[in-house]
Protein backbone atom coordinates (compact mmCIF):
# COMPACT_ATOMS: atom_id res chain seq x y z
CA UNK A 1 0.00 0.00 0.00
CA UNK A 2 1.23 3.50 -0.53
CA UNK A 3 1.98 5.55 2.50
CA UNK A 4 0.10 7.26 3.63
CA UNK A 5 0.78 11.64 1.95
CA UNK A 6 2.15 9.84 -0.99
CA UNK A 7 1.18 12.09 -3.60
CA UNK A 8 1.51 15.18 -1.26
CA UNK A 9 4.32 17.38 -2.91
CA UNK A 10 5.61 20.39 -0.34
CA UNK A 11 7.68 22.69 -0.40
CA UNK A 12 9.97 23.08 1.95
CA UNK A 13 11.32 26.86 2.82
CA UNK A 14 12.14 25.69 6.59
CA UNK A 15 15.52 26.01 8.12
CA UNK A 16 17.46 24.92 11.19
CA UNK A 17 15.08 22.63 13.49
CA UNK A 18 11.22 23.19 14.04
CA UNK A 19 10.45 23.49 10.43
CA UNK A 20 12.80 20.66 8.93
CA UNK A 21 11.82 18.33 12.12
CA UNK A 22 8.47 18.96 10.82
CA UNK A 23 8.96 18.82 7.09
CA UNK A 24 11.07 15.76 7.57
CA UNK A 25 7.97 13.89 9.15
CA UNK A 26 5.78 14.66 6.32
CA UNK A 27 8.52 13.10 4.20
CA UNK A 28 8.86 9.53 6.56
CA UNK A 29 4.68 9.08 5.65
CA UNK A 30 5.16 9.31 2.20
CA UNK A 31 5.52 13.18 0.86
CA UNK A 32 7.72 14.08 -1.43
CA UNK A 33 9.25 17.13 0.29
CA UNK A 34 11.89 19.68 -1.79
CA UNK A 35 14.02 21.29 0.25
CA UNK A 36 14.60 24.92 -1.19
CA UNK A 37 17.91 26.81 -0.03
CA UNK A 38 19.88 29.94 -1.53
CA UNK A 39 23.46 30.00 -2.89
CA UNK A 40 23.93 32.25 -0.14
CA UNK A 41 21.53 31.77 2.46
CA UNK A 42 21.38 27.69 2.91
CA UNK A 43 20.57 26.06 6.44
CA UNK A 44 22.49 26.94 8.85
CA UNK A 45 22.59 23.34 10.84
CA UNK A 46 25.00 22.65 7.48
CA UNK A 47 27.56 24.91 8.96
CA UNK A 48 27.12 23.44 13.14
CA UNK A 49 28.45 20.37 12.54
CA UNK A 50 32.39 20.40 13.79
CA UNK A 51 33.20 19.24 10.96
CA UNK A 52 36.33 20.59 9.29
CA UNK A 53 36.12 22.88 6.09
CA UNK A 54 38.79 21.09 4.47
CA UNK A 55 37.07 18.39 4.20
CA UNK A 56 35.27 17.79 0.84
CA UNK A 57 32.37 18.76 0.76
CA UNK A 58 31.83 19.56 4.77
CA UNK A 59 27.92 21.29 4.44
CA UNK A 60 26.52 17.72 3.94
CA UNK A 61 28.08 16.02 6.53
CA UNK A 62 26.51 17.70 10.03
CA UNK A 63 24.74 15.34 11.99
CA UNK A 64 22.37 18.11 12.94
CA UNK A 65 21.87 18.89 9.31
CA UNK A 66 21.12 14.90 8.35
CA UNK A 67 18.98 14.22 10.99
CA UNK A 68 16.45 16.62 10.51
CA UNK A 69 16.27 16.80 6.53
CA UNK A 70 16.06 12.93 5.94
CA UNK A 71 13.78 11.75 3.36
CA UNK A 72 14.19 15.18 1.39
CA UNK A 73 15.15 16.61 -1.93
CA UNK A 74 17.03 19.34 -2.49
CA UNK A 75 16.99 22.55 -5.07
CA UNK A 76 19.37 25.60 -4.61
CA UNK A 77 17.12 28.91 -5.48
CA UNK A 78 17.62 32.04 -5.02
CA UNK A 79 14.82 33.71 -3.37
CA UNK A 80 15.83 37.14 -3.54
CA UNK A 81 15.93 37.46 -7.21
CA UNK A 82 12.87 37.97 -9.33
CA UNK A 83 13.85 35.16 -11.46
CA UNK A 84 14.13 32.93 -8.13
CA UNK A 85 10.91 34.47 -6.73
CA UNK A 86 9.46 33.04 -10.16
CA UNK A 87 10.40 29.95 -10.19
CA UNK A 88 9.17 29.04 -6.54
CA UNK A 89 5.63 30.09 -7.71
CA UNK A 90 5.88 28.02 -10.63
CA UNK A 91 7.10 25.09 -8.41
CA UNK A 92 4.32 26.14 -5.52
CA UNK A 93 1.76 25.70 -8.69
CA UNK A 94 2.67 21.99 -9.29
CA UNK A 95 2.64 21.79 -5.32
CA UNK A 96 0.17 21.01 -2.42
CA UNK A 97 1.86 22.35 0.45
CA UNK A 98 4.09 24.90 1.21
CA UNK A 99 6.00 25.44 4.63
CA UNK A 100 7.95 27.98 5.95
CA UNK A 101 9.24 29.08 9.53
CA UNK A 102 11.11 32.63 8.74
CA UNK A 103 10.43 35.44 11.34
CA UNK A 104 6.52 36.77 10.39
CA UNK A 105 7.71 39.72 7.39
CA UNK A 106 10.33 38.07 5.61
CA UNK A 107 7.89 35.78 3.11
CA UNK A 108 6.30 38.88 2.58
CA UNK A 109 9.35 40.90 1.78
CA UNK A 110 10.00 38.11 -0.68
CA UNK A 111 7.33 38.70 -2.29
CA UNK A 112 5.99 35.09 -1.20
CA UNK A 113 3.44 36.21 1.02
CA UNK A 114 0.19 33.70 1.14
CA UNK A 115 -1.89 36.01 -1.30
CA UNK A 116 0.86 35.95 -3.77
CA UNK A 117 1.44 32.63 -3.94
CA UNK A 118 -2.45 32.05 -3.58
CA UNK A 119 -2.52 33.25 -6.87
CA UNK A 120 -0.16 30.46 -8.08
CA UNK A 121 -1.84 27.51 -6.63
CA UNK A 122 -5.76 28.59 -5.23
CA UNK A 123 -5.58 25.52 -3.58
CA UNK A 124 -2.15 25.92 -2.00
CA UNK A 125 -2.28 24.59 2.14
CA UNK A 126 0.34 27.07 3.23
CA UNK A 127 1.95 26.60 6.87
CA UNK A 128 3.39 29.65 8.55
CA UNK A 129 5.67 28.94 11.96
CA UNK A 130 7.03 32.17 13.41
CA UNK A 131 8.09 31.91 16.37
CA UNK A 132 5.19 34.95 18.23
CA UNK A 133 2.76 34.13 14.73
CA UNK A 134 1.68 36.42 11.84
CA UNK A 135 -0.12 39.23 13.48
CA UNK A 136 0.65 41.35 16.54
CA UNK A 137 2.61 43.87 18.36
CA UNK A 138 5.58 41.47 18.51
CA UNK A 139 4.78 39.34 15.38
CA UNK A 140 8.61 40.77 14.05
CA UNK A 141 10.46 40.13 16.68
CA UNK A 142 13.17 37.42 16.29
CA UNK A 143 12.51 33.90 18.07
CA UNK A 144 14.52 31.00 18.98
CA UNK A 145 13.90 27.90 21.11
CA UNK A 146 15.75 29.06 24.04
CA UNK A 147 13.13 32.50 23.75
CA UNK A 148 10.51 30.64 22.90
CA UNK A 149 10.67 28.39 26.34
CA UNK A 150 11.17 31.73 28.16
CA UNK A 151 8.39 33.14 26.47
CA UNK A 152 5.90 30.37 27.12
CA UNK A 153 6.70 30.12 30.64
CA UNK A 154 8.17 26.82 31.03
CA UNK A 155 11.53 28.39 32.31
CA UNK A 156 9.44 29.95 35.10
CA UNK A 157 8.60 26.49 36.28
CA UNK A 158 12.08 25.13 35.60
CA UNK A 159 14.80 24.60 38.32
CA UNK A 160 15.55 23.02 41.43
CA UNK A 161 13.21 23.12 44.68
CA UNK A 162 13.33 26.83 46.01
CA UNK A 163 15.72 27.61 43.74
CA UNK A 164 15.95 29.96 40.55
CA UNK A 165 14.08 29.48 37.51
CA UNK A 166 16.60 27.34 35.06
CA UNK A 167 16.18 26.92 30.89
CA UNK A 168 16.10 23.28 30.15
CA UNK A 169 18.96 21.45 28.45
CA UNK A 170 16.85 21.03 25.28
CA UNK A 171 15.39 24.12 23.30
CA UNK A 172 11.38 22.52 23.61
CA UNK A 173 10.45 25.40 21.94
CA UNK A 174 11.75 23.53 18.42
CA UNK A 175 10.78 20.13 18.73
CA UNK A 176 7.22 20.67 19.93
CA UNK A 177 6.42 22.84 17.25
CA UNK A 178 7.58 20.48 14.60
CA UNK A 179 5.99 17.22 15.76
CA UNK A 180 2.86 19.61 15.69
CA UNK A 181 3.37 20.40 11.62
CA UNK A 182 2.15 17.02 10.04
CA UNK A 183 -1.26 18.11 12.22
CA UNK A 184 -1.64 21.32 10.97
CA UNK A 185 -0.73 19.91 7.31
CA UNK A 186 -3.67 17.19 7.96
CA UNK A 187 -5.83 19.67 8.93
CA UNK A 188 -4.93 21.70 5.92
CA UNK A 189 -5.75 19.44 3.20
CA UNK A 190 -8.76 17.85 5.10
CA UNK A 191 -10.08 21.87 4.87
CA UNK A 192 -8.96 22.19 1.22
CA UNK A 193 -10.62 18.59 0.08
CA UNK A 194 -14.00 20.01 1.63
CA UNK A 195 -14.33 23.52 0.41
CA UNK A 196 -11.56 23.42 -2.64
CA UNK A 197 -9.97 26.74 -1.72
CA UNK A 198 -6.38 26.97 -0.38
CA UNK A 199 -5.63 27.83 3.40
CA UNK A 200 -3.14 29.93 5.45
CA UNK A 201 -2.28 28.09 8.45
CA UNK A 202 -0.64 30.35 11.01
CA UNK A 203 1.10 27.98 13.83
CA UNK A 204 2.88 30.32 16.49
CA UNK A 205 5.63 28.39 18.00
CA UNK A 206 5.23 30.55 21.23
CA UNK A 207 1.72 29.71 21.36
CA UNK A 208 1.96 26.00 21.06
CA UNK A 209 4.68 25.45 23.72
CA UNK A 210 2.67 27.04 25.80
CA UNK A 211 0.31 24.25 26.14
CA UNK A 212 2.92 22.53 27.77
CA UNK A 213 2.75 24.19 30.98
CA UNK A 214 -1.73 24.23 30.94
CA UNK A 215 -2.34 23.02 34.43
CA UNK A 216 0.55 25.94 35.99
CA UNK A 217 -2.04 28.02 33.73
CA UNK A 218 -5.03 27.08 34.44
CA UNK A 219 -4.21 26.27 38.43
CA UNK A 220 -2.77 30.15 38.47
CA UNK A 221 -6.78 30.90 36.61
CA UNK A 222 -8.80 28.89 38.73
CA UNK A 223 -7.01 29.36 42.10
CA UNK A 224 -4.66 32.12 42.00
CA UNK A 225 -1.74 30.04 42.86
CA UNK A 226 1.54 30.91 41.52
CA UNK A 227 3.95 27.31 41.65
CA UNK A 228 7.54 27.87 41.71
CA UNK A 229 10.30 25.42 40.20
CA UNK A 230 10.13 21.99 42.11
CA UNK A 231 13.29 20.23 40.59
CA UNK A 232 11.59 16.30 40.52
CA UNK A 233 8.57 16.92 42.85
CA UNK A 234 4.99 16.87 42.51
CA UNK A 235 2.68 19.17 44.25
CA UNK A 236 1.03 16.58 45.96
CA UNK A 237 2.75 13.39 45.50
CA UNK A 238 5.40 11.51 47.07
CA UNK A 239 7.52 9.50 46.59
CA UNK A 240 7.95 11.37 43.42
CA UNK A 241 11.35 12.19 42.46
CA UNK A 242 14.58 10.90 40.60
CA UNK A 243 16.94 8.42 43.36
CA UNK A 244 20.43 7.73 42.21
CA UNK A 245 21.59 3.86 42.19
CA UNK A 246 24.04 2.09 41.93
CA UNK A 247 27.07 2.79 39.40
CA UNK A 248 28.34 5.79 38.26
CA UNK A 249 25.86 8.72 37.71
CA UNK A 250 23.61 6.28 37.49
CA UNK A 251 19.69 7.27 38.01
CA UNK A 252 15.73 5.78 38.05
CA UNK A 253 12.90 7.51 38.62
CA UNK A 254 9.98 6.94 41.13
CA UNK A 255 6.54 7.92 41.09
CA UNK A 256 3.48 6.63 43.84
CA UNK A 257 0.02 8.12 43.02
CA UNK A 258 -1.56 5.99 45.39
CA UNK A 259 -1.51 4.12 48.76
CA UNK A 260 -1.49 0.45 46.69
CA UNK A 261 1.34 1.57 44.60
CA UNK A 262 3.67 3.16 47.61
CA UNK A 263 2.61 -0.01 49.83
CA UNK A 264 4.46 -2.39 47.28
CA UNK A 265 7.00 -0.04 46.88
CA UNK A 266 7.85 -0.66 50.77
CA UNK A 267 7.24 -4.36 50.07
CA UNK A 268 10.14 -4.05 47.19
CA UNK A 269 12.28 -1.90 49.55
CA UNK A 270 11.98 -4.37 52.82
CA UNK A 271 9.92 -1.58 54.75
CA UNK A 272 7.13 -2.80 55.13
CA UNK A 273 6.44 -1.45 58.77
CA UNK A 274 6.54 2.40 57.08
CA UNK A 275 2.76 1.68 55.85
CA UNK A 276 1.24 2.16 59.26
CA UNK A 277 3.95 5.00 60.13
CA UNK A 278 1.77 7.50 60.92
CA UNK A 279 4.47 10.15 58.71
CA UNK A 280 3.58 8.08 55.42
CA UNK A 281 0.14 6.62 55.88
CA UNK A 282 -1.70 8.92 53.89
CA UNK A 283 -0.73 10.69 50.81
CA UNK A 284 -0.79 14.03 52.48
CA UNK A 285 1.55 12.66 55.73
CA UNK A 286 4.17 11.40 52.77
CA UNK A 287 4.33 14.79 51.18
CA UNK A 288 4.63 16.78 54.37
CA UNK A 289 7.57 14.46 55.33
CA UNK A 290 9.13 13.46 51.37
CA UNK A 291 12.68 14.56 52.71
CA UNK A 292 12.65 11.82 55.53
CA UNK A 293 10.57 9.36 52.88
CA UNK A 294 13.13 9.43 49.80
CA UNK A 295 16.35 9.04 52.35
CA UNK A 296 14.73 6.15 53.05
CA UNK A 297 13.91 4.90 49.45
CA UNK A 298 17.41 5.74 48.04
CA UNK A 299 19.27 3.94 50.58
CA UNK A 300 17.56 0.79 48.36
CA UNK A 301 18.08 2.30 45.06
CA UNK A 302 21.93 2.74 46.12
CA UNK A 303 22.16 -0.93 46.03
CA UNK A 304 20.46 -1.71 42.78
CA UNK A 305 21.29 -1.05 39.29
CA UNK A 306 19.11 1.13 37.75
CA UNK A 307 17.72 -1.42 34.93
CA UNK A 308 17.54 -4.07 37.61
CA UNK A 309 15.47 -1.67 40.09
CA UNK A 310 13.12 -0.27 37.15
CA UNK A 311 12.18 -3.93 36.23
CA UNK A 312 11.94 -4.55 39.91
CA UNK A 313 9.55 -2.19 40.55
CA UNK A 314 7.53 -2.28 37.47
CA UNK A 315 6.82 -6.16 38.44
CA UNK A 316 5.40 -5.15 41.47
CA UNK A 317 3.10 -2.17 39.60
CA UNK A 318 5.02 0.48 41.09
CA UNK A 319 5.98 3.46 38.28
CA UNK A 320 9.45 3.47 37.38
CA UNK A 321 12.15 3.81 34.83
CA UNK A 322 15.92 4.31 34.47
CA UNK A 323 17.69 7.60 33.35
CA UNK A 324 18.91 6.14 30.35
CA UNK A 325 22.28 7.78 28.86
CA UNK A 326 22.53 8.39 25.16
CA UNK A 327 24.56 4.96 24.60
CA UNK A 328 21.88 3.06 26.90
CA UNK A 329 18.89 4.68 24.48
CA UNK A 330 20.24 3.50 21.94
CA UNK A 331 20.81 -0.46 23.29
CA UNK A 332 17.52 -0.34 25.14
CA UNK A 333 15.91 -3.62 24.40
CA UNK A 334 12.68 -2.05 24.25
CA UNK A 335 13.20 -0.22 21.73
CA UNK A 336 15.41 -2.32 19.59
CA UNK A 337 12.61 -4.86 19.73
CA UNK A 338 10.05 -2.49 18.28
CA UNK A 339 12.37 -1.83 15.87
CA UNK A 340 13.29 2.37 16.73
CA UNK A 341 16.68 2.34 14.94
CA UNK A 342 16.95 2.02 11.07
CA UNK A 343 20.32 2.31 9.07
CA UNK A 344 21.15 5.54 6.80
CA UNK A 345 24.06 5.18 4.56
CA UNK A 346 24.91 8.36 3.26
CA UNK A 347 27.32 9.70 0.04
CA UNK A 348 29.09 11.64 2.01
CA UNK A 349 28.56 11.57 5.65
CA UNK A 350 28.89 8.02 6.10
CA UNK A 351 26.70 5.31 7.88
CA UNK A 352 24.86 5.57 11.04
CA UNK A 353 21.66 4.36 13.04
CA UNK A 354 18.49 6.96 12.99
CA UNK A 355 15.15 6.35 14.80
CA UNK A 356 12.45 5.55 12.53
CA UNK A 357 9.18 7.43 12.11
CA UNK A 358 7.33 7.64 15.36
CA UNK A 359 4.11 7.07 14.73
CA UNK A 360 3.36 3.15 14.08
CA UNK A 361 0.86 2.87 11.19
CA UNK A 362 1.06 -1.24 11.00
CA UNK A 363 -0.09 -1.21 6.82
CA UNK A 364 1.17 1.96 5.51
CA UNK A 365 4.21 2.77 8.15
CA UNK A 366 6.77 5.80 7.61
CA UNK A 367 10.25 4.89 6.35
CA UNK A 368 13.81 5.88 6.20
CA UNK A 369 14.02 6.10 2.64
CA UNK A 370 16.26 8.47 1.98
CA UNK A 371 19.44 10.44 3.64
CA UNK A 372 19.52 14.07 4.07
CA UNK A 373 20.38 15.43 0.25
CA UNK A 374 23.59 17.18 -0.67
CA UNK A 375 23.37 21.11 -1.08
CA UNK A 376 20.92 21.33 -4.78
CA UNK A 377 21.28 17.56 -5.48
CA UNK A 378 18.35 17.15 -7.02
CA UNK A 379 18.53 20.68 -9.05
CA UNK A 380 18.58 18.60 -11.71
CA UNK A 381 14.98 16.99 -11.00
CA UNK A 382 13.09 20.11 -10.03
CA UNK A 383 13.27 21.96 -12.76
CA UNK A 384 13.69 19.25 -15.52
CA UNK A 385 11.83 17.07 -14.38
CA UNK A 386 9.01 18.52 -12.35
CA UNK A 387 9.44 22.62 -13.92
CA UNK A 388 9.95 21.21 -17.39
CA UNK A 389 12.82 23.73 -17.67
CA UNK A 390 14.95 23.31 -20.66
CA UNK A 391 18.72 22.97 -20.93
CA UNK A 392 19.31 26.70 -21.98
CA UNK A 393 17.06 28.24 -19.12
CA UNK A 394 18.68 25.84 -16.71
CA UNK A 395 21.84 27.16 -17.45
CA UNK A 396 21.02 30.69 -17.44
CA UNK A 397 20.08 29.96 -14.05
CA UNK A 398 23.05 29.05 -13.08
CA UNK A 399 25.18 31.90 -14.55
CA UNK A 400 22.83 34.15 -13.10
CA UNK A 401 23.50 33.09 -9.99
CA UNK A 402 19.87 31.88 -9.11
CA UNK A 403 20.73 28.28 -8.20
CA UNK A 404 24.13 26.93 -7.88
CA UNK A 405 25.50 23.16 -6.95
CA UNK A 406 27.48 24.28 -4.10
CA UNK A 407 26.54 26.62 -1.77
CA UNK A 408 28.10 29.90 -1.08
CA UNK A 409 30.81 29.06 2.01
CA UNK A 410 32.08 32.44 2.44
CA UNK A 411 28.15 33.76 3.16
CA UNK A 412 28.55 31.66 6.45
CA UNK A 413 31.26 32.50 8.80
Amino acid sequence: MKAPLAGIRVVDLTMVWAGPLGTRLLGDYGAEVIKIEGPSQWDLLRGLGGISRTEPRWYNRAAYFNHNNRNKYSAAIDLRQAAGRDLLLKLCAKSDVLVENYRANVMDNLGLSFEEVLEANPHIVYLSMPGHGKTGPEAHYVTYGTNVEQLAGLVSISGYEDGEPLKTGFSYGDPSSGIAVPAAVALGLRQREKTGKGVHIDLAQRENLTGFVGEYLVDYSMNGQLRSPAGNTHPHIAPHGVYESAGQDRWIAIACEDDDQFAALCHVINQDELIEDTRFSTRAARKANEHTLNTIIEEWTLKQGHYEAMHILQRHGIPAGSVLTIPEVMSDPQLRFRGAWSEQVHPDAGTWEVETPPWNLPRTPGHARIPAPGFGEHNDYVFSNILGLDEHTIGRLYADGVTADEPNVDSHT
